[in-house]
């Protein structure tokens, strides 16, 4: 069995102010993986794309092994979606558009939509148009779950919310995927659900894929480092190291510690150096910067 929920190779998109790509991105299954970038990076354009809204012009997209264009019914039936850009206004009624979107999925759960519901405060008779955004984003995520599916694809699932919000739907989307054999590809720049929530991160910036990984093992890849070196020496551009203050021979950077940095560090006499952990939000500001 392929070990990949979603395995994108070479994937490219054009618009006339905008290129997506090349780019390459790995989503294991079982994984919660956040991809991560500022506005315009091309988080929802790969989503949607993922999706089948448009159409690339070159590359590749295969989800559970599975050709995404050559297979598209058979995999939109296993993805549950949801985006801001989605809206059930035109239903009016929580109960009318819960049954257009079930007639769909042969999979569809009653009752545990029931329980969603009840769990989230929406009830079947809510009136749509009238429902906060906070409310909307629930019953997005509700018809989302609902038939089980086993990939979940959320952009900006929480965009606009507030924090008593966010949390609800963190803990249902939590309760969802250790239940069950479930992927989460969530794009956000919402960096601290992400590094709480995702096991798997993807920073994207300009259309390209800058860095993705295990999150732990990404973020225990990098420190941040102040030291002081022997002379006064301006540090040249060296991969793995992003420089955040320099003045004489003291700096402070953020050093990819696997790279030659280290060494150049060590080659130059670094003393006084302390290494400290950083945040994804330390990782994602000089990467996404740096460009």
């Amino acid at each position: 069995m392929n070990d990949l929920a979603i395995e994108i190779r070479g994937l490219q998109k054009s618009f006339e102010r905008f290129q997506l790509g090349p780019l390459d991105l790995r989503v294991p299954r079982g994984a919660i993986y956040g991809l991560i970038g500022p506005n315009g990076a091309g988080k929802t354009t790969t989503v949607d794309l993922i999706m089948g809204m448009g159409r690339e012009d070159a590359g590749a997209i295969n989800v559970f092994g599975l050709d995404h264009w050559k297979c598209e019914a058979e995999i939109k039936r296993q993805i549950g979606y949801v985006s801001p850009d989605l809206s059930y206004d035109s239903w009016r009624k929580v109960w009318r558009a819960i049954h257009f979107v079930r007639s769909y999925y042969p999979g569809w759960d009653t009752q545990y939509c029931d329980d969603l519901l009840g769990k989230l405060g929406i009830t079947w008779d809510d009136k749509i148009p009238t429902l906060s955004l906070g409310a909307r984003a629930k019953l997005a995520l509700v018809i989302a779950l609902s038939h089980r599916p086993a990939l979940l694809l959320l952009d900006e699932p929480t965009l606009g919310l507030d924090a008593i919000s966010k949390r609800e739907i963190f803990a249902q989307l939590l309760s969802a995927v250790q239940d069950e054999a479930r992927t989460v590809l969530i794009a956000s720049n919402t960096l601290s659900d992400i590094e709480r929530f995702a096991d798997h991160v993807g920073i994207i910036h300009n259309g390209r894929l800058l860095l993705e990984g295990n999150t732990a093992d990404v973020l225990d890849r990098f420190r941040l480092v102040d030291c002081t070196l022997a002379e006064a020496i301006r540090p040249p551009a060296i991969k793995g190291l992003f420089v955040q203050e320099h003045s004489d021979n003291r700096f402070r950077a953020l050093v990819d510690v696997h790279g030659e940095a280290m060494g150049w560090l060590r080659e130059k006499g670094a003393t006084n150096v302390t290494a400290t952990p950083v945040t994804l939000e330390d990782l994602f500001v000089e990467l996404v910067k740096e460009g």
